[in-house]
């Protein structure tokens, strides 16, 4: 995906000092901007008639990922890197769910959807999260939340059953295939929770992006990584989704973690949305609707109400 909050409360204690924090929100707003521009140059990428297809992209994606950030996290963390060999089978599981199904649903989503729709469905990702987490056990119910969780579904029916303007009934099927993708990525962040409390997050992205190799060949195979009518514009669309979501946002999104409270991250997801609508307007001529409009309120409403920490037990 689109992309993507990590786990909340699942990083290191944030190093103290005002000039930490600071650093940390700078980088969390790169990483919003890595984020929030990916549909709109993945869908440059994937143009039907000049491009590549959704499973070459991630192809490219998870291969160039799995060498630079394994790369990163060998050159930060040195022998920290290597993992127990009894976390292979889970971080294996991560891949699937994190990577694999992550990104194939995300793209072909993506290519039969817009750019505007995907920006939205990124505002199921924390609204899952917390459904999941409930549903395992991990987190205890609240009122408030729940709320959210029923206002933001409420406010993402429009993007599967309307049938007029923006959020046609041609891509509900994309819309669908990116809130699959969304679930995905929710289950892992909740199952890998344990993990990063002993493992720092580059180095959890770093081996679930490698443990996705074995997977390329259901994505390569008959499809071509260098198609002959590819345009400049889908090759240099290609390197921005290479280099600033797959590799850039990671590492600074592991880089904020250290610095910022885990749960601020899910606040920075808000500006995701209005990026993409920004950058979808500016390069690709969309225009919202107001059912697009309706749609964008009830999800924003309901992840707001998600996200909202719990103020502390007043005294008797």
């Amino acid at each position: 995906m689109g992309g993507r909050v990590h786990s909340s409360g699942a990083s290191p204690a944030p190093p103290r000092g005002d000039r930490a924090v600071r650093t940390g929100l700078l980088a969390l707003t790169a990483v919003q901007l890595c984020f929030g521009l990916f549909p709109v140059f993945g869908a440059l990428a994937m143009d039907r008639v000049t491009g590549f297809s959704p499973f070459a992209v991630a192809t490219w994606r998870i291969g160039v990922g799995a060498v630079v950030l394994m790369a990163i996290a060998a050159l930060v963390y040195g022998r920290r890197a290597l993992p127990g060999l009894r976390d292979l089978p889970t971080l294996l599981g991560f891949a699937v769910l994190g990577i694999v199904l992550n990104q194939g649903l995300f793209l072909e989503g993506l290519q039969r959807s817009t750019p505007m729709n995907a920006g939205l469905v990124i505002c199921l990702i924390p609204v899952f999260t917390y459904s999941v987490a409930v549903v395992l056990g991990k987190e205890a119910l609240g009122g408030l939340r729940v709320l959210g969780v029923a206002v933001a579904l409420t406010g993402a029916i429009p993007l599967f059953f309307s049938s007029g303007g923006d959020l046609s009934s041609k891509h509900a099927f994309g819309n669908l295939l990116m809130a699959g993708n969304a679930l995905c990525y929710a289950i892992y962040l909740v199952l890998s929770k344990p993990l990063l409390r002993r493992m720092p997050p580059l180095v959890l992205v770093a081996w679930i992006y490698a443990l996705s190799v074995p997977f390329l060949p259901f994505f390569f195979v008959g499809e071509s990584l260098v198609p002959e009518g590819a345009s400049q514009g889908a090759w240099l669309s290609l390197a921005y989704v290479l280099v600033f979501p797959t590799i850039l946002a990671y590492a600074l999104n592991s880089f904020a973690l250290a610095r910022v409270e885990a749960s601020t991250t899910a606040f920075f997801v808000f500006a995701q949305p209005i990026i993409t609508a920004l950058a979808a307007a500016a390069l690709l001529s969309e225009r919202p609707t107001p059912e697009l409009g309706i749609a964008a309120l009830g999800l924003f409403t309901g992840m707001a109400l998600v996200v909202k920490r719990p103020g502390p037990a007043r005294p008797a």
